[in-house]
């Protein structure tokens, strides 16, 4: 059996707000329906990169998010975002590291792959600049990446729009709140050409 790539982000895992613009009654409702469409997609031997914001971030619901991602199928790795307190961005980050190692096989704040030949970037933000900015000086300008000319997958927005320019945003509002194959990636990567 072959293993199969997948992407997603902003899962917001027992984010009450999150849950409820997401047409759910309740967190639990929003996270069992979550958790009915990874186990039908993702299989032992797949790897998901999880592109941040896994909870709404106070310390139970991250606690109760680790949980409920280390009972999903896959190998994961997470870039953080914003929502997750292993990033950067806040100040003890480097103490919940440990709790994150325990469910994910790595962690990183971005990182650079190799999709049907294009050089993609990985990150929680869409690029400085653009899309989901928050306007001139907007939130987190300090975490983005540059547009070095490079594709990015990225979060963040929840926005419905999948693809701008050469950006293609991989959260669970934009993909029918399920993750996303490598394959799906590939073919707007193609789209493009």
């Amino acid at each position: 059996m072959r293993s199969e790539t997948w992407f997603t982000s902003d899962l917001h895992l027992g984010h009450t707000l999150v849950s409820g613009v997401r047409g759910f009654d309740t967190t639990e409702a929003h996270d069992d329906e979550l958790a009915l469409r990874w186990d039908a997609r993702i299989r032992p031997l797949d790897g998901v990169w999880v592109l941040g914001d896994i909870s709404g971030g106070g310390r139970g619901s991250q606690r109760r998010a680790l949980e409920w991602l280390a009972e999903r199928p896959g190998s994961k790795h997470l870039i953080a975002g914003n929502h997750d307190g292993v990033h950067p961005m806040h100040r003890d980050a480097h103490k919940a590291l440990p709790a994150y190692l325990d469910v994910f096989a790595s962690v990183a704040q971005s990182a650079r792959r190799k999709i049907a030949g294009y050089e993609v970037l990985l990150s929680h933000f869409p690029y400085a600049g653009t899309a989901g900015n928050e306007g001139a000086g907007g939130r987190y300008d300090q975490w983005r990446l540059p547009d070095i000319g490079s594709w990015l997958l990225h979060g963040h927005t929840h926005s419905s729009t999948r693809r701008e320019q050469q950006s293609i945003h991989v959260g669970l509002d934009a993909w029918g709140l399920t993750p996303v194959s490598v394959e799906e990636i590939t073919g707007l990567l193609h789209e493009s050409s």
